[in-house]
């Protein structure tokens, strides 16, 4: 697919953002990159701002749809896509090219709450949230947005260690971690015909 030349200057921003980091990437790098002007950039893009915004809701819109598809494919039943997620992380961590996670990059970059670029980046992880609490609803957990809270610290730790130190097992070391979370969230179930078998007996 040939892209425009918006479209261009915004993947070769992602790419520097990403890779090198977002202040230290300039604009004079990125239009290098694209092969094109500043004029051209500015002219889709009023500031290196709103170009990094638009880096991370394309990040975000791209990587929920990849990911949800990546769970999807490894699953079938919720309970077995929570785990999924972090089968999902441990092969994306693994890949050469990777840097962390661009959310939590950037909110390190621009840690101030009120940071457009820091709230985009918050947001990401809102929604990460919520689709990991539909599924610990689905599959019974007494608290879902608790279950989804702790699971999302736990794929958030991995990242951050594996960036620390490449091939950490981070990601294994989570998914044995979750289990031990999602056995204890789930809603227990009593064996009504057993109790109804112990108190006969006694009687």
């Amino acid at each position: 697919m040939t892209l425009n030349l918006q479209e261009k200057i915004l993947q070769a921003a992602s790419e520097l953002f990403y890779s090198q980091g977002i202040r230290a990437t300039g604009v004079d790098a990125i239009v290098k990159a694209a092969n094109t002007t500043k004029m051209s950039l500015y002219k889709y893009f009023l500031s290196k701002d709103d170009l990094v915004l638009a880096f991370l809701r394309k990040r975000d819109e791209d990587f929920r749809v990849w990911f949800v598809e990546q769970v999807d494919a490894k699953a079938d039943t919720p309970k077995a896509k929570l785990l999924a997620v972090f089968d999902v992380i441990g092969e994306w961590m693994a890949v050469p090219e990777f840097r962390g996670c661009a959310f939590i990059n950037a909110a390190a970059e621009f840690p101030l709450e009120g940071n457009p670029v820091h709230q985009v980046s918050a947001e990401f992880y809102d929604h990460f949230r919520s689709y990991i609490a539909d599924l610990a609803g689905q599959c019974g957990s007494k608290s879902p947005e608790s279950l989804a809270l702790q699971l999302s610290l736990l794929v958030e730790g991995a990242i951050v260690s594996e960036q620390m130190k490449r091939h950490s097992g981070s990601a294994e070391q989570a998914k044995q971690a979750a289990i031990v979370l999602i056995e204890g969230s789930l809603s227990y179930i009593p064996d009504l015909s057993l109790s109804t078998t112990n108190t006969q007996e006694q009687q």
